[in-house]
C-alpha cells in the first residue's frame, strides 16, 4: 500500500512539473514576441539577461538552502554551456523572425531529431508506440509548412539550427545528470554562468551595447520591466526542463512541449 501511495505521489510530482513547464513555456514564447515587436529589444541581449536572472534565481535559492552546490569540474560542462547558448539564441532568432505558429510548428520537429540521437549516438532503444508517433509529428509539419505556413528563408535557417542544437542540448542535459550525478538545480547552477561568460564575450560582436538598440540604451520603464518579467519567466523555463528531463526524459519533455504548440499559435 505504501509504495502505491509513493508511485501515485511521485507521478502527480511529475505531472505537476509538466503542467508548470507548459504553462510558463507558452508564457514565455508571447512574452519575447511582445518585447521583439512592440521594444525591438537585441535577440543575444535578451538571451543573456535570461541567463543572468537564471544564475541569480539559483544564487539566492543556494542561500534559502533549496539546494546545496556540487564542485563541479568546468571542463565537463563546457559543452552543454555552448549547447544552452545555441539553444536559446537560435530559437530565439526563429521566435524574432518567424510568426508563433511557424516558431511552434517547427519545434515540433524536436522530437524526431532526439530519438534519432539517442538511437544512433547512445544506441538507447525506443518502443513501437513511441516511433509510431513520430510519423503523425513529421507528415504533419509537413503538410501544414506545404498548405499554411510561410517560411522565410532566414527564419527557415534559424528555425533548423534551432531544433538541432536544441535536441543535441536537451540529451545532453539528461546524460550529464546521470553521468555527474547532480540534480537539476545543482547542474544549471554551474552551466548558467558559463554560458553568460560566452554570451558576454559574444554580444559586442553582433550586437550593439549602448546607445540605441543596445541593451544598455535608453529603454522605456515599460521595456525594462517586460525584459525582467522575460528573465523571471526563463529561470522558471529552465529550471522546469532540467527538473523535467532528470526525472524523465529529453523525449518526454518535448512530447509536453507538442501538448503546447497548438495551445500558443495565433
Amino acid at each position: 500500500m505504501a509504495l502505491l501511495v509513493d508511485r501515485v505521489r511521485g507521478h502527480g510530482r511529475i505531472a505537476a512539473g509538466l503542467l508548470f513547464n507548459l504553462l510558463v513555456s507558452i508564457c514565455i514564447v508571447f512574452l519575447n514576441k511582445w518585447i521583439y515587436v512592440h521594444h525591438g529589444f537585441p535577440n543575444m541581449s535578451l538571451t543573456l539577461v535570461h541567463f543572468v536572472v537564471t544564475w541569480l534565481g539559483l544564487y539566492i535559492c543556494q542561500k534559502l538552502d533549496i539546494f546545496a552546490p556540487k564542485s563541479l569540474p568546468p571542463s565537463r560542462l563546457l559543452l552543454l554551456a555552448l549547447s544552452f547558448c545555441g539553444f536559446v539564441v537560435f530559437t530565439n532568432l526563429s521566435l524574432q523572425n518567424n510568426t508563433i505558429g511557424t516558431y511552434q510548428l517547427a519545434k515540433a520537429m524536436t522530437t524526431p531529431v532526439i530519438i534519432a540521437i539517442q538511437t544512433f549516438c547512445y544506441q538507447k532503444t525506443f518502443s513501437t508506440r513511441i516511433q509510431l508517433t513520430l510519423i503523425p509529428i513529421t507528415l504533419g509539419v509537413i503538410l501544414n509548412s506545404y498548405y499554411d505556413v510561410k517560411f522565410n528563408f532566414l527564419g527557415m535557417v534559424f528555425a533548423a539550427l534551432g531544433v538541432l542544437v536544441t535536441s543535441l542540448y536537451q540529451v545532453w542535459v539528461g546524460a550529464k545528470q546521470h553521468e555527474l550525478q547532480v540534480n537539476s538545480m545543482q547542474l544549471l547552477y554551474y552551466q548558467a554562468p558559463m554560458s553568460s561568460a560566452m554570451l558576454l564575450v559574444a554580444v559586442p560582436f553582433f550586437e550593439p551595447v549602448f546607445g540605441e538598440g543596445g541593451i544598455f540604451g535608453p529603454w522605456s520603464v515599460s521595456a525594462l520591466l517586460m525584459v525582467l518579467l522575460s528573465g523571471v519567466i526563463a529561470f522558471m523555463v529552465n529550471l522546469s526542463i532540467y527538473w523535467i528531463i532528470g526525472n524523465t526524459s529529453p523525449v518526454t519533455q518535448e512530447m509536453k512541449s507538442l501538448a503546447g504548440c497548438h495551445g500558443s499559435r495565433l
